[in-house]
């Protein structure tokens, strides 16, 4: 018998997305009658909501919409699993459309491992020249480190994978979204899972294509809310983030304390030296292996450090704010 599943997906303003991720869905080879499509909706005001609407109304049985006052990706989460039927759990991303076997293989990993969540890779893509350059960027190891699923690594256990396809019993055993996390509640949810004994898998046929940014200032933004939200995750669920997680705040670390110690003894001032002409070495073989063309090279060499940089600042914009600025502020309150 055919495992009834519930599609979970937080929406907010995603106009330009949202038909091709329904296209996607469409296209899924998992039978219809067999599945719900959950969209929670965090009060769009670009059009979203009124294409939702109408493609409720033509798959009535099929779709269903939820608002989501709080706005965030947990929030809908939770909202999505309460209102679920499915003996699994799909969690989906509108910002994204899917190989038709998508569902089929998330639920038949499901039926045939013991794996409590399992997901695919993530084939990112990005519309016009810059979007090109800033996906190379992001599907380079160099750029993002060992993220297996964003560089097309190998399958098996990993510590989390892109949205997953759940057990619904995962939420019983370890419990919902934390909803305290705007950024990395997969991770943290993951986490949870892996601690409580269950095997999290990456399967390289599960595949999936993700818009990325289009421009320069969206994937800087990106990179210093992912560094600033790696620093509250840790501290909520110590553990959860790994060390590649905060190799970007190394970078800058060094890039200001070096210098620093330079003025007490020149020994800095060569480590510095060493330290950046081996970036720049590195910077340039990846830049080499991902470019079609010169002007693509320059523009990713370019871009490594400022994305590397970008994410460091994040990651010290939160440990400043996190650990010292409230310590100071609860040592005051204390006095």
């Amino acid at each position: 018998m055919t495992p009834f599943i519930s599609v979970v997906i937080p929406v907010l303003n995603e106009k330009n997305y949202i038909e091709a991720c329904l296209e996607s869905l469409l296209e899924q080879t998992y039978p219809k009658e067999s599945m719900e499509w959950i969209f929670v909706d965090g009060m769009s005001h670009d059009g979203t909501k009124e294409i939702l609407d109408q493609w409720h109304k033509n798959h009535p049985g099929l779709i269903k919409v939820f608002e989501n006052p709080q706005k965030t990706v947990p929030f809908a989460m939770n909202k999505g699993i309460v209102e679920s039927k499915g003996k699994y759990i799909v969690r989906m991303d509108v910002h994204s459309s899917y190989y038709p076997d998508y569902i089929e293989k998330c639920v038949h990993y499901l039926e045939t491992t013991a794996a409590m969540n399992v997901g695919g890779m993530a084939e990112t893509k990005s519309r016009g020249a810059m979007g090109a350059i800033i996906t190379k960027v992001l599907s380079s190891p160099f750029g993002v480190g060992n993220s297996q699923f964003r560089i097309g690594g190998k399958g098996g256990e990993v510590d989390t994978v892109p949205f997953g396809a759940f057990r619904r019993e995962v939420f019983d055993q370890v419990g919902l979204y934390d909803e305290r996390l705007t950024r990395n509640q997969d991770n943290e949810l993951n986490f949870r899972i892996r601690k409580a004994g269950g095997k999290i898998l990456l399967f390289p046929d599960i595949r999936f294509i993700y818009y990325g940014r289009e421009t320069v200032a969206s994937l800087l933004k990106m990179a210093r809310t992912n560094g600033y939200w790696n620093v509250l995750t840790m501290k909520i669920m110590p553990g959860s983030m790994g060390l590649r997680h905060f190799i970007p705040f190394l970078f800058l670390l060094s890039l200001i304390v070096l210098p620093l110690l330079g003025l007490v003894h020149p020994f800095f001032w060569w480590l510095l030296l060493v330290e950046a002409i081996l970036y720049l070495a590195l910077a340039a073989y990846f830049s080499a292996k991902q470019a079609d063309n010169s002007k693509e090279f320059f523009w990713i060499l370019f871009l490594f450090p400022l994305f590397h940089i970008h994410y460091g600042w994040g990651s010290l914009k939160g440990i400043i704010r996190t650990f010292i600025v409230r310590n100071a502020w609860s040592e005051r309150n204390e006095r």
